[in-house]
C-alpha cells in the first residue's frame, strides 16, 4: 500500500478541526464533574458490621452488630444449618436506623461451647442462652426477626419476657402444626421412633451436597444462590461432634411442636405487631403456617415471595424493604421518650 502524503495531511486537518469543535463543548474553567473528595463525601453512609464475643450461660456467644448504640434494637435469630452469616447482607440494610444484633446459636457458627460446660442441646437450652445473652448486653426492648430454628428460640424469649418484644418478623419461622410440610416426614419418623437407624438416615444428608440441596430446594432458579453460605455451613457442620449436636436438635424439635399452643396463646394475649414474610415454595414450612398467624393476630401482615426456605438468598431487597416498612409502621415511644419499635 503506497503512502499518499497529501491525503494524509488533508485527513489530519479534518480530524483536528473535528477535535477542536468537540473540545469547545467543554469548559475547562469548571471543576471536574466529580472530584475524588466529593465522590467520597457523597457516598451512602453504609453502616459497618462489627464482630464480638460475650460470655452468657457459660458460653462464648459470637455475634454481629451494626447501627447506632442508642437506636431501637432488632435481634436477628438464624436457623438450621446457618449462622449469623446468613444476615450479612440484611444487617447493613437495617442498621442505618436500628441497632442490629445477630448472635450465633450454640452449636452453630462461631459461638464456642466449652466441653466442660456439659451443654445439653435442646431448644429450651438455646433459648435460655440467648435470653442470658440479651441480659449480658442489657437489651430490655427489641424487635425480633426469626427464621427456622430462630422462631422457636425467639418465641421462647417472648414467653420468658413478653414486655421486651416490640415486634416480630417471621421469615419462614413456624408456630403452627398446619405449617409443617411433607419434608418433615423423615424427622417426624425419628420423633416417633428415635432409633439409631432413623438417626443415621438423617445423618446421611448432613454433608456439603446435603447443604447445597437444603438451600436450593423450592427455589425456581438455584443459580441465584451464592455458594459461600452453604459451603461455610458444611465446613462448620464437619467439626468433630457437630453432626450429633444437629441430630439432637432434630429430635428435640418435637418439643417445639408441643409448645405451639403456648406460642399461639402468647400471640392471642399480647398481639405483638407481626409480619410473616414467606418463601411460598418452602417444603418444610408451607404457606399455611404463615396464614395461621392471622388466626391469633388478626392484624398480622402476611407476604409471600416466589422462592423457597432460604428466601434471603434470592429476595434480599424485597425482604429488607418489607421489614423496614413494617418496623417504621409500628414505631412507638416509651414513657421516657426513648424510641423503640
Amino acid at each position: 500500500m503506497s503512502f499518499d502524503r497529501r491525503s494524509f495531511l488533508a485527513s489530519a486537518v479534518v480530524g483536528l478541526d473535528t477535535f477542536r469543535r468537540k473540545i469547545a463543548l467543554f469548559d475547562f474553567n469548571q471543576p471536574p464533574y466529580i472530584s475524588r473528595e466529593k465522590s467520597m463525601t457523597d457516598m451512602p453512609n453504609i453502616p459497618l458490621t462489627s464482630h464480638h464475643r460475650i460470655e452468657a450461660d457459660g458460653v462464648q456467644v459470637f455475634y454481629r452488630e451494626a447501627g447506632p448504640a442508642d437506636a431501637p434494637v432488632i435481634l436477628l435469630l438464624h436457623g438450621f444449618p446457618t449462622s449469623s452469616f446468613q444476615y450479612r447482607e440484611l444487617i447493613p440494610r437495617l442498621a442505618d436506623r436500628y441497632r442490629v444484633i445477630a448472635p450465633d446459636l450454640p452449636g452453630f457458627g462461631f459461638t464456642e461451647v466449652p466441653v466442660e460446660r456439659g451443654y445439653k442441646y435442646t431448644f429450651d437450652a438455646l433459648a435460655k442462652t440467648i435470653f442470658l445473652f440479651t441480659q449480658a448486653l442489657k437489651l430490655t426492648r427489641y424487635a425480633m426477626y426469626v427464621f427456622d430454628y430462630g422462631a422457636p428460640t425467639g418465641f421462647r424469649l417472648a414467653l420468658m419476657a413478653p414486655e421486651r418484644v416490640t415486634a416480630i418478623v417471621s421469615q419462614n419461622g413456624n408456630a403452627y402444626e398446619e405449617g409443617l410440610g411433607d419434608a418433615w416426614q423423615p424427622i417426624q419418623r425419628y420423633w416417633r421412633e428415635p432409633t439409631l437407624e432413623h438417626r443415621n438416615a438423617i445423618r446421611a444428608g448432613l454433608t456439603l451436597e446435603g447443604m447445597r440441596h437444603e438451600y436450593s430446594v423450592g427455589i425456581p432458579n438455584p443459580d441465584l444462590i451464592n455458594p459461600e453460605g452453604y459451603t461455610l455451613d458444611a465446613a462448620l457442620l464437619a467439626r468433630p461432634g457437630n453432626v450429633d449436636v444437629q441430630l439432637d436438635l432434630f429430635l428435640d424439635y418435637a418439643n417445639n411442636v408441643k409448645l405451639y399452643p403456648k406460642f399461639q396463646e402468647y400471640f392471642r394475649t399480647e398481639k405483638p405487631p407481626l409480619l410473616a414474610v414467606w418463601g411460598k415454595f418452602d417444603p418444610y414450612f408451607i404457606p399455611r403456617g404463615a396464614e395461621a398467624f392471622k388466626k391469633d393476630i388478626p392484624t398480622a401482615t402476611v407476604k409471600f415471595l416466589p422462592t423457597g426456605h432460604f428466601a434471603l438468598e434470592t429476595h434480599l431487597p424485597e425482604i429488607a424493604i418489607a421489614t423496614r416498612e413494617f418496623l417504621m409502621e409500628h414505631r412507638e415511644k416509651t414513657v421516657s421518650g426513648e424510641a423503640v419499635l
